[in-house]
């Protein structure tokens, strides 16, 4: 008798670093089901820190490597996966813990959330079609927003479906398109302000833009009020009301900034960390769309490695803009690793990059 092949066994992922200088609140995240409200709390009165946002290319790799090795080890098919990942009863075995222990200061219910999105049957089926959103508006009237009922109506995620309902269907009468006017510019930041600096928080991550929504009146939708308040009213509030204007000075520090956080791969950036007490003029959504765009800018830029694009743009992004006029101006300019002067050999003293594990304010001659 032939002995049945033996399945490769797929070595289990690296054990990512404990949360510095609190290892019982990486183990918190890996094993308590915290909704947002709940991590909230924890990071006001216990001092919890942990990751928001997009996962990067890495984390889901990392993911995938973890995910694979608890089916490999456990002895289990692709149907019995999916099974154990879309079961109601998500405490019924140790999986979540497992594969959220894979990654690095990420709360188990996003990568609950997220590993269910990604592997759902029903995901990145494109452009929603005018007779899918008929039959959402039908289902919503039916069921209100019971997205799981409503998912089945439609054929779409219950994510997707309540995320197309909130930005695009919600107040489809009353909402307004095209340019916004002064008057609902000031509506909005008044609104903002009374929600976040008003109270404490921070006027680019802690808005809840539905609730921004709903206190215009239904007038403009949720992902309407983020983006005009992210690309435009953000800045002009810090700037004490007017536009700033991006300048070279600000791509200089954003490069370096960047190289300073000695990431693998763009994705792993968390945008939100980048702005300081001198440099907190554009948000994170902001100085992402920049960098995208600086990036964007070199050819051939799809087959190069993080490491390679940002060598690149270190090499145009050098000298302080300005550093070779002659002209004696100083500028505050914090970056997130020490500026070191050195003689450009002409004399001037301009600042070029040192180590990166310092940060500190440094006065440059231009």
């Amino acid at each position: 008798m032939v002995a049945p092949p033996v399945a490769a066994v797929v070595p289990p992922p690296p054990l990512p670093p404990t949360q510095e200088g609190n290892p019982e609140h990486a183990h918190m995240l890996a094993n308590v089901w915290m909704n947002a409200q709940k991590l909230a709390e924890m990071v006001k009165k216990e001092g919890l820190v942990y990751k928001k946002g997009k996962f990067s290319a890495i984390e889901e790799a990392q993911l995938s490597a973890a995910i694979e090795h608890y089916r490999v080890t456990k002895g289990l098919t692709q149907d019995q996966l999916n099974e154990l990942i879309f079961s109601k009863e998500r405490g019924r075995d140790t999986f979540w813990q497992e594969i959220t222990s894979a990654l690095h200061l990420r709360p188990i219910i996003a990568v609950y959330h997220h590993v269910r999105r990604n592997r759902h049957p029903l995901s990145q089926q494109g452009k929603w079609m005018e007779t899918e959103d008929e039959l959402l508006i039908g289902a919503v009237a039916q069921h209100g927003q019971q997205w799981e009922r409503v998912s089945h109506i439609v054929g779409r995620m219950a994510g997707d479906c309540r995320d197309r309902w909130r930005n695009h269907l919600e107040d489809r009468a009353t909402r307004r398109n095209g340019t916004w006017l002064k008057e609902e510019e000031e509506e909005l930041t008044r609104i903002v302000t009374e929600m976040t600096v008003e109270q404490g928080r921070d006027i680019d991550s802690e808005v809840f833009w539905g609730i921004v929504s709903q206190r215009m009146g239904g007038k403009r939708g949720r992902q309407q009020c983020r983006i005009k308040w992210t690309d435009t009213l953000s800045s002009q509030m810090k700037n004490s009301g007017e536009r700033p204007r991006w300048s070279q000075l600000d791509a200089y520090i954003l490069v370096h900034k960047v190289d300073s956080l000695n990431v693998r791969d763009d994705t792993e950036i968390d945008w939100k960390l980048l702005p300081d007490e001198n440099w907190n003029v554009w948000s994170a959504h902001a100085l992402q769309r920049r960098w995208l765009t600086m990036k964007r800018s070199i050819k051939g830029h799809e087959e190069m490695s993080h490491a390679e694009i940002m060598e690149i743009l270190k090499t145009k992004k050098s000298h302080v803009p300005g550093s070779s006029t002659g002209r004696k101006k100083k500028n505050k300019v914090t970056s997130a690793e020490a500026v070191v002067d050195m003689d450009d050999g002409d004399g001037n003293m301009v600042p070029v990059a040192g180590p990166s594990s310092v940060a500190l304010t440094s006065t440059v001659v231009v």
